[in-house]
């Protein structure tokens, strides 16, 4: 029934895991870094930035692994997923939540992005800022719900990940493809 597909779960898990660990890292470790070594709330932004700007090529790298390693498993799982029964509801789940991870992580760049220029001492940068003006308190109040966001909507997606894990197991497909048969069955004289 399994066969293996260890290169595209591999792919899948340490893109998964750097998405992961690295906003939770940032929520923690470079914004806390920032709430400490800035002296204004400027200072704190342009340093939170620099951490940030640093992290986000690895990031994109680490969710598009991700997306390509679940692009991969879905493919290679598509039948268990159209035949064991709860396979599909949980894949959708999974998929959901990594939308809103994705959603997530793009309106933070914006945010960070727009806090980065409004907190530097690059003059460009502050031109650039003027034409697009920011309360910089405001933006940094929804980057920080944002930062958190995210590392709980990919925290849950491990979860999931590991429910699909378990749901694997050659018991749990025996009887989840069993349940699924037996809900495709229409038996006609039960009806009545």
């Amino acid at each position: 029934m399994s066969e293996r597909n260890t290169v595209i779960r591999s792919i899948h898990d340490l893109g998964l895991a750097a998405w992961f660990g690295g906003s939770l890292m940032g929520a923690v470790g470079v914004n806390g870094a920032a709430m400490s070594e800035g002296v204004s709330e400027t200072d704190q932004g342009r340093i939170a930035s620099a951490g940030w700007a640093k992290w986000t090529p690895v990031n994109a790298v680490a969710i598009g692994l991700h997306l390509m390693g679940g692009t991969g498993l879905l493919s290679a799982n598509a039948a268990r997923v159209h035949t064991q029964q709860g396979v599909a509801a949980s894949t959708l789940a999974k998929a959901l939540l990594t939308g809103a991870a994705l959603a997530a992580t793009a309106y933070s760049r914006v945010l960070g992005k727009k806090v980065e220029l409004a907190s530097s001492n690059d003059p460009e940068d502050l031109d650039k800022a003027a034409h697009h003006p920011v309360d910089l308190h405001q933006a940094r109040k929804h980057l920080t719900i944002m930062q958190w966001t995210i590392p709980a909507l990919t925290g849950a997606v491990v979860v999931l990940n590991a429910l699909h894990g378990e749901q694997q197991r050659p018991l749990q497909q025996k009887v989840g493809m069993l349940q699924r048969a037996a809900t495709q069955v229409h038996v006609p004289y039960l009806n009545h």
